[in-house]
């Protein structure tokens, strides 16, 4: 019994096709359809009594990459890392870093004090505080019939 095989490029090329994909997926299989391909970092907002609290997942980024503003009841974060300067003399074989900005736009209700919001950047994640107003209650008022 003789085996032939027949060379057909169009069944290799799908072949190889279904092969990349399915070796490429076990290594992206991890990562969130929103972080890979929307490019918007995963955030935490936990709310305490006093304030609520913003968690930015950006590691990598440095403070000055932020760009965090308050337009109207609008609050927007984002950050944009610069490429660093290549030497040109060097020939690369493989390059893999990236550099990527993204850009997350949150709206706050009338009980956030606009005027005391802070953010700190450490250990890679941005961390921003938006305090709660005071709820000023209406005061009781007793009215004389005439």
């Amino acid at each position: 019994m003789t085996f032939v095989k027949v060379n057909n490029p169009v069944v290799k090329n799908f072949d190889g096709l279904m092969k990349d994909i399915f070796n490429e997926i076990p290594a992206n299989f991890g990562k969130t359809f929103r972080e890979e391909v929307l490019g918007f970092p995963p955030v935490n907002i936990v709310e305490k009594d006093n304030a609520y609290h913003l968690e930015v997942a950006a590691p990598g980024m440095e403070k000055t990459d932020f760009t965090l503003k308050l337009d109207g009841t609008l609050l927007t974060i984002s950050a944009a890392k610069k490429e660093e300067v290549r030497d040109e003399t060097l020939k690369s074989i493989r390059k893999e870093f990236s550099y990527k900005g993204f850009k997350r736009s949150f709206t706050l209700d009338e009980k956030i004090d606009a005027a005391n919001i802070a953010a700190k950047y450490e250990n890679g994640i941005l961390k921003v505080d938006l305090p709660k107003k005071e709820e000023t209650k209406a005061a009781s008022k007793e009215i004389t019939i005439q």
